[in-house]
């Protein structure tokens, strides 16, 4: 049984070890016209590439928001909703993980005062209040993602809440990230496109 924890914590911080190294080597790709010119030469693993990168972004406290528009840019309102959700999901899944087997205490100093609030509506409401911090950005999104891997939430109703309500906000940026593109390539109907986004976000805000 220790073995087998013992196992998992190493399996975890190898993981994270490499995740980190990756990020410094090419911390010159966060450039958002790198970025975007790297994974549009990807080919047909841009998808791939794309989710890559936005869940090592997630897991090392990038604002998620820039990459999420890029998402739009890159792949359109609807394929760029599901990679950006897709990304965004994996950075948090494994954030979680993290924080669950390998960086608890780290994870505890981040957190201070706000984390026994946070334990306290988790232990209480379940996978609803991690389906409410959400929807409302009552915590930083990176740091909840590491947080609530401190509580005692089931890891399957974690990535469910998780996956469900991040949707509304995902496609409300990559609408507006599709929008810049075509105000960009000076189309008649970035107005519009850019207005869905903007209705999209008010609703997954509200």
């Amino acid at each position: 049984m220790m073995h087998g924890v013992l196992l998992r914590r190493v399996a975890f911080a190898v993981l994270l070890a490499a995740v980190t190294l990756g990020a410094v080597t090419h911390r010159g790709s966060l450039d958002v016209a790198a970025l975007e010119a790297q994974i549009g030469n990807l080919g047909a693993l841009a998808p791939l590439g794309f989710m890559a990168i936005y869940a090592l972004a997630t897991v090392l406290f990038v604002p998620g928001i820039v990459l999420s528009l890029i998402g739009g840019a890159l792949f359109g309102p609807f394929w760029g909703t599901l990679y950006n959700l897709l990304g965004a999901s994996l950075g948090a899944t494994l954030a979680f993980l993290a924080a669950r087997y390998i960086a608890s205490d780290w994870v505890a100093r981040k957190s201070a005062g706000r984390l026994k609030q946070l334990i306290t509506g988790v232990e209480a409401e379940g996978w609803r209040f991690v389906a409410l911090t959400r929807l409302v950005p009552l915590f930083p999104f990176n740091l909840l993602n590491y947080a609530l891997g401190l509580t005692r939430i089931r890891f399957g109703h974690y990535v469910l809440a998780t996956l469900t309500c991040m949707a509304p906000g995902a496609a409300a940026y990559t609408w507006l990230g599709y929008a810049g593109r075509e105000a960009a390539a000076g189309s008649s109907s970035a107005l519009n496109y850019g207005l869905y986004g903007l209705a999209l976000l008010a609703l997954a805000v509200r």
